[in-house]
């Protein structure tokens, strides 16, 4: 029995140089109407989509064009003043993945002292469970995504001291898989993008000797298809935001020689939209924050020099890591 690989096929017409100058203007330009139906739809992410634009005008150096003081301000005003949790807007439920992203922002900004960082830690420290997990919300969601923002926050913050550590990570390591890789809970298929969440949390606590670094690699590398492009696991069509989820956990293993660089590039550069700017999921898609901030990530994760080197494990610029003095584990082969 045979099959055909789920892949795209590259026009020749495609992009193919970066055009930074047309994300910079797609980025500084989104979100400024705001009677616009896309932009009323998305409030239930809006923490999160500042932190994708910041990071990627960051890493383009052209975060000046972002509206500084109205973001902070709005970050503050999300902070629950009982539970320390950030929202992801006005009015709603505090979560980790908000106040992860809430938290990365102000770091660039080096603006922590605009929240309550005692409740910050407070918040995140309250949702860890007996067996060393983390729930996402007051509503006892698990899943390995929100231990990796847990631990990423708090080492943020300097205060990983406030969760047990050799828990969280044990958690971690009884969600992988006999192929090396993770699911978002034990037992669960291994998934690129929780893998990313899992090795970022073992780099972290400093505990990447724990992973079974050959077979996950291996597995990560196969996800490559014909096209350049990766998927998130097997019989899955190629999407853009993979070339950071699997190209960072192969810098955090220090084997991203194992992919076709040239190829993946290539697909990349192919998801740019020539007229608006932007980047999306596959070529001809339509354009968001999502995607053009791990388009430019995952080629600053290449060598690209147009865009400022970004930090593997914490997903923004190297320059404000070494500034927070923060030295995440990359694994030595």
């Amino acid at each position: 029995m045979s099959f055909k690989t789920k892949d795209v096929t590259l026009s020749d017409d495609r992009p193919k140089t970066l055009l930074l100058q047309k994300h910079s203007d797609y980025l500084a330009g989104y979100g400024l109407n705001k009677d616009d139906y896309e932009f009323c739809m998305t409030e239930y992410l809006r923490m999160s989509g500042i932190y994708w634009s910041l990071t990627a005008m960051e890493l383009m150096d052209q975060s000046s064009r972002m509206p500084k003081d109205d973001i902070i301000s709005f970050i503050s005003s999300c902070q629950d003043n009982e539970s320390g949790g950030i929202s992801a807007s006005n009015g709603h439920d505090p979560h980790m993945l908000y106040t992860l992203s809430a938290v990365q922002v102000l770091a660039m900004y080096d603006r922590l002292d605009a929240i309550d960082v005692e409740g910050v830690v407070r918040y995140v420290s309250s949702l860890q469970q007996e067996d060393g997990s983390f729930f996402g919300d007051m509503w006892g969601e698990v899943d390995t995504r929100f231990s990796f923002c847990a631990v990423m926050c708090l080492s943020l913050l300097q205060r990983l001291d406030a969760i047990d550590v050799n828990k969280a990570v044990d958690f971690v390591l009884s969600c992988m898989n006999f192929d090396g890789g993770f699911g978002s809970k034990p037992g669960s298929e291994s998934h690129a993008g929780l893998i990313y969440c899992c090795v970022g949390t073992l780099s972290i606590c400093k505990r990447m000797d724990a992973l079974k670094a050959a077979e996950l690699a291996w597995w990560l590398c196969e996800r490559q298809l014909p096209s350049g492009g990766l998927n998130g696991r097997p019989e899955k069509l190629p999407d853009l935001c993979y070339s950071w989820w699997v190209m960072s956990s192969l810098s955090m293993l220090n084997r991203i020689h194992w992919v076709d660089k040239k190829n993946l590039e290539q697909y990349i550069l192919a998801c740019q939209d020539a007229e608006t700017g932007g980047f999306s999921d596959r070529p001809g898609d339509i354009t968001d924050p999502f995607h053009t901030l791990f388009g430019l990530a995952g080629l600053s994760l290449l060598g690209n020099t147009s865009i400022k080197r970004v930090n593997p494990t914490y997903c923004m610029p190297q320059e404000t890591i070494d500034r927070l003095n923060l030295e995440p584990q990359i694994l030595q082969i």
